[in-house]
């Protein structure tokens, strides 16, 4: 697999990335990448990756404590500036404004990588303020929540390659491996 060909990150803890690796191997392909600790993976179906983990973690605990994040993404796109990178993600976050209209949200960024041209934190008010335009132009406002969102907008980037997903209060409940917070 090559690298920018993923559809999950994985963030690993200190000394678990071999264990990491077998316990994910099961599951789809792994490949590293050049930022400490992280994995990227390809699956058939990246939104049954995390209860897939999970059952691998009952029966492998010690394997599955060698996991810090498992973030599965629904899209993916390749960017070369920060401008290609907010115009993409503008279009697939919009492909959502159904599913936050009238709710509490907000966009979390994890950046590895274009480090000095791209800012998780601008990225991410940018994302939320483009969010909160489009639903109240459709007449279903929302707000930003840290304390208590109804919905994460997940954005994960390992190096030039970005991958996006959208996770509910349950969802984000049922699975802690998230971490999106």
């Amino acid at each position: 697999m090559q690298v920018h060909d993923w559809n999950a990150v994985i963030t690993v803890r200190e000394g678990g990335f071999r264990a990491a690796l077998t316990l994910l191997a099961a599951l789809g392909t792994v490949a590293r990448t050049p930022f400490y600790n992280v994995l990227v993976m390809r699956c058939d179906a990246p939104l049954e990756l995390l209860p897939a983990v999970e059952a691998a973690a009952l029966a492998a605990p010690a394997l599955a404590a060698a996991l810090a994040r498992v973030v599965p993404v629904e899209r993916t796109f390749g960017f070369q500036s920060p401008a290609s990178f907010e115009a993409q993600a503008r279009e697939v976050a919009g492909a959502w404004l159904e599913r936050l209209g009238n709710s509490r949200f907000h966009v979390r960024m994890h950046r590895r990588g274009f480090h000095g041209r791209l800012s998780s934190q601008a990225e991410e008010q940018f994302l939320d303020h483009f969010l909160l335009e489009a639903l109240e132009a459709r007449g279903a406002p929302a707000r930003i929540d840290f304390s208590d969102p109804d919905a994460i907008l997940a954005v994960e980037t390992v190096g030039q390659r970005a991958g996006l997903s959208l996770w509910s209060r349950a969802a984000i409940a049922r699975h802690p491996l998230l971490g999106l917070d």
